[in-house]
């Protein structure tokens, strides 16, 4: 849901109706992951996607059906190559998706959290909506909201006594899902979890917070600013660099110590063009879980201390550009600098999967897939002759109550 959320939101502001349908869990080769959504308002005006093509047509139907329906709640539906529900759709790629769909009227319950999330992923803010996605059919669709600041709101079904409460620090608060106050503080416990990683998946717990009582699966979707892409070295390939990062969705900063190189004018497409020593900037920059840094300057005057510091961080990725020889060379300085081999075997050099690429744009190709292989898990050969999953990703999406995976 989060990921149309401007669309969403302005529908929100405009007073529409409308249901949206998510993708709750995948399995197989399913096109689009937990988290991706279809909405559809009153009129019949659709956005997003959940499959890419494979089950829009049903989908738009049930969202349909759940506007049309006064009285409707929120419903799991599965398509899959085994589908035999009225619909009868399966997937041409032979996965399986689980898609809740739920309906937000003025007077929905969840239409407040919904709101506030919406609004805040809108502006770039950090948040995450837990929602129940099965269990108790009192409880299917309640939604919990987590700021990156601490703070919750909650929603309670229909008729009931759910309030809108107020959490800092995951603590204790008023309202909630309406079960055991437990599983209020838990799962937001939780989703804080995901939203610190940025990451959408599900999490499975007892109706009272823990292995007790029913059991729950919980969706949990995390909206969180953009990922960064720190290019240090103002050349040729660095512009390349920054288009391709651009287009996969990060905020793209280019760093150089020369001020010559590092205009805006030569990078109209970073967010940021930066005249500083690399690694002093690096040392007064933000960097999270999510942040990839490639050094494209291969002069030991900028890269050792630069490295010896990025080596240290806990960024996604640390790639060098340069020769076998410069890298060979490059590893000495770091040793002596004092950078230890565990630290050393984070390094990406020469930086870039094998590609044959030459020019700055297959170069920039060639360092996008290693970025993307290395967040996903992917080995990097070709999937032809493979018989490996064309999607997945470094970790499972789903993590169980009280143990959070890393991010995805």
């Amino acid at each position: 849901m989060l990921d149309i959320a401007e669309e969403l939101n302005r529908w929100v502001e405009e007073g529409r109706y409308f249901a949206v349908a998510t993708v709750v869990a995948v399995s197989g080769s399913a096109p689009r992951g937990p988290g991706a959504a279809l909405a559809v308002d009153s009129e019949g005006t659709a956005i997003g996607s959940v499959s890419g093509g494979c089950v829009e047509g049903a989908v738009y139907e049930l969202c349909q059906q759940a506007l049309a329906d006064r009285e409707s709640v929120p419903v799991l539906e599965r398509f899959g190559y085994s589908d035999e529900d009225a619909f009868a759709v399966g997937l041409t790629c032979g996965g399986v998706i689980d898609i809740l769909v739920t309906p937000v009227r003025a007077s929905a319950p969840g239409r407040e959290v919904f709101a506030s999330a919406l609004s805040a992923a809108a502006r770039g803010e950090a948040a995450a909506v837990a929602r129940v996605v099965s269990g108790p059919g009192e409880l299917l669709g309640r939604a919990l909201l987590v700021r990156s600041d601490g703070s919750s709101g909650s929603s309670g079904s229909s008729g009931s006594s759910g309030t809108s409460g107020t959490l800092r620090s995951y603590g204790s608060y008023e309202g909630g899902f309406g079960a055991h106050p437990e599983l209020d503080r838990t799962v937001a416990a939780e989703a804080g979890a995901f939203l610190d990683t940025g990451r959408t998946g599900t999490l499975e717990i007892g109706e009272q917070g823990s292995r007790c009582g029913a059991p729950l699966t919980v969706l949990v979707e995390s909206s969180v600013p953009p990922p960064r892409m720190l290019v240090f070295g103002a050349i040729d390939f660095a512009s390349a660099l920054v288009r391709i990062g651009k287009f996969l969705g990060y905020h793209v900063t280019v760093c150089d110590a020369r001020p010559v190189f590092a205009t805006a004018a030569r990078f109209p497409d970073a967010d940021e063009v930066v005249v500083d020593w690399p690694h002093r900037y690096l040392e007064r920059t933000p960097v999270d879980a999510r942040t990839v840094l490639c050094v494209l300057t291969h002069d030991a005057k900028f890269d050792v201390p630069l490295l010896r510091l990025a080596l240290r961080l806990p960024v996604a990725y640390v790639g060098a550009m340069g020769s076998r020889r410069t890298h060979l060379d490059r590893n000495e300085r770091l040793r002596e600098a004092g950078v230890t081999e565990l630290e050393l075997a984070r390094l990406k050099s020469p930086i870039g999967l094998d590609l044959g690429a030459r020019t700055p744009e297959e170069t920039a190709l060639s360092i996008a897939s290693e970025i993307v292989a290395n967040r996903r898990g992917g080995s990097g050969v070709s999937l032809t002759g493979a018989h490996t999953p064309i999607h997945h990703d470094a970790t499972s999406a789903t993590a169980p109550a009280g143990r959070i995976g890393s991010v995805a």
